[in-house]
C-alpha cells in the first residue's frame, strides 16, 4: 500500500500535515497515532494467543499467593 508513495510523497504529506495542524499539534497527533498503534498491537496478541497468556497468568499467580515472608531474625 505504501510501496508506491516514495520519500518525496512522505515529505509532500508532512508539509500538508504540518500547515494544517501546525508545529504544536503535531507531536501530539503522533503520540496519538503511537499509542493507538501499540493498543491495537498489544489486542492482536491477545486475539491471537489469548488462551496460552490466561493459563500462563493463572500459574504465575498461583506462585505468588504461595510465596510467604519471613521475618529476619533478631541481631
Amino acid at each position: 500500500m505504501f510501496s508506491n508513495i516514495g520519500i518525496p510523497g512522505l515529505i509532500l504529506i508532512l508539509v500538508i500535515a504540518l500547515i494544517i495542524f501546525g508545529p504544536s499539534k503535531l507531536p501530539e497527533i503522533g503520540r496519538a497515532f503511537g499509542r493507538t498503534l501499540t493498543e491495537f498491537k498489544s489486542a492482536t496478541k491477545e486475539l491471537v494467543g489469548g488462551d496460552k497468556e490466561e493459563e500462563k497468568g493463572e500459574e504465575k499467580k498461583a506462585e505468588l499467593v504461595a510465596v510467604e515472608k519471613k521475618d529476619k531474625p533478631a541481631v
